[in-house]
């Protein structure tokens, strides 16, 4: 038998399933301390745990700690947040990134509010119809918030499932197999304490990289620990190179040293965050100087700077060569001063323009 190329001892028969219940009391011991969850004799808060949910997707929960207490404070409850403007929902996002998650967010509050009197839905399968939930939020807000049985799949869950059955088919194929086999794993009770356990062990535990499995609760009945390759799985396909896309974004001053600004429309990548206008972002060669003229959005005193912006999305990856050029007057927007742009709701990659254009007026 070889993984990778690599031969791996062979096991003489076939290991007994974990038991939830030891997961359960390596948790109870040793669970995370995250802003979104509640003490241990307290009860969830449905708000707080689909709030954290939606923050958590394809985010790390270093990042999410301090969004989450941010929106907390500003909108304690699911009728504060309702009642808010979108706009103002797109800046306290800005930073976080695939920012139709907070479109969708706002969405479903205000559904929430209107339909169901503030009260979230306990079933997944009322939940999964709402704005922003998919399956797996679905399942973890049914079983984190309301103890519903529910099998709670993140990229944690399938790692550590993976490694507990020596699952070798390659992800995302594997996707479907990990889920049935996670679902073997539910306990009969504790639905919510063991969503959040398999997740704990997968983040301090069962890590990507050097597992400690001397320290792990299921170590005498995982499959991969026992064969020596758990450190090797779960496998993932190699994924394809992101394609290139190239723009120029048209940075303008105005006399008093203020960047205007305008918003996207409000479908589509970034929809509703503010930006600095830029030519279309297009798998095209690097723009040239003689492009500022045609794409420009008024004439001016255009200078390119010398090196472009580089941001990577989840599917392309973005050069965006900057144009700096001042005027008196600008098409619909707003002119702000450059110390304050962390106060807008500007995406990541709209700062990083910003503040080199800044740096190269």
């Amino acid at each position: 038998m070889a993984l990778n190329g690599a031969k791996v001892k062979k096991l003489k028969k076939t290991e007994p399933a974990p038991d939830a219940a030891a997961l359960l009391a390596w948790y109870d011991r040793h669970r995370r301390v995250l802003p979104w969850r509640a003490l241990p004799e307290a009860k969830p808060n449905p708000y707080c745990v689909w709030l954290s949910e939606i923050m958590l997707q394809q985010t790390m929960v270093a990042a999410v700690g301090p969004y989450f207490q941010k929106f907390v404070k500003r909108w304690p409850t699911v009728h504060h947040l309702a009642r808010a403007s979108l706009d103002d929902v797109l800046r306290m996002w800005a930073g976080l990134g695939y920012y139709r998650r907070a479109r969708s967010l706002h969405q479903c509050a205000r559904i929430i509010c209107a339909e169901y009197d503030g009260q979230f839905p306990p079933d997944e399968k009322t939940l999964i119809k709402l704005p922003g939930f998919g399956a797996y939020t679905a399942a973890a807000v049914a079983a984190i918030a309301f103890d519903q049985r529910a099998n709670v799949v993140d990229g944690n869950v399938e790692r550590v499932v993976a490694r507990i059955f020596a699952l070798r088919a390659p992800l995302p194929k594997a996707k479907k197999a990990l889920r049935d086999a996670a679902a073997k794993l539910l306990p009969a009770d504790r639905f919510g304490d063991y969503a959040q356990a398999l997740m704990d062990l997968g983040a301090t535990i069962c890590t990507p990289r050097n597992p400690k499995c001397a320290l792990c609760p299921w170590n005498d009945r995982c499959r991969a620990n026992k064969l020596g390759i758990a450190a090797r799985l779960p496998r993932k396909t190699k994924p394809a190179n992101k394609p290139v896309r190239c723009a120029i974004a048209f940075a303008l001053f105005n006399r008093k040293g203020e960047l205007f600004l305008r918003q996207r429309p409000p479908e589509g990548l970034l929809g509703g965050m503010m930006e600095i206008p830029s030519s279309a972002w297009e798998e095209r060669k690097p723009p040239k100087l003689a492009d500022v003229i045609k794409y420009a959005p008024v004439p001016t005193n255009w200078r390119l700077l010398p090196e472009p912006v580089t941001h990577v999305f989840s599917h392309f990856k973005l050069n965006i060569q900057i144009a700096v050029g001042t005027t008196t007057h600008a098409a619909k927007g707003w002119w702000v001063n450059p110390d304050k742009l962390d106060n807008e709701a500007l995406p990541s990659v709209m700062l990083k323009i910003a503040h080199r254009a800044v740096e190269g007026l």
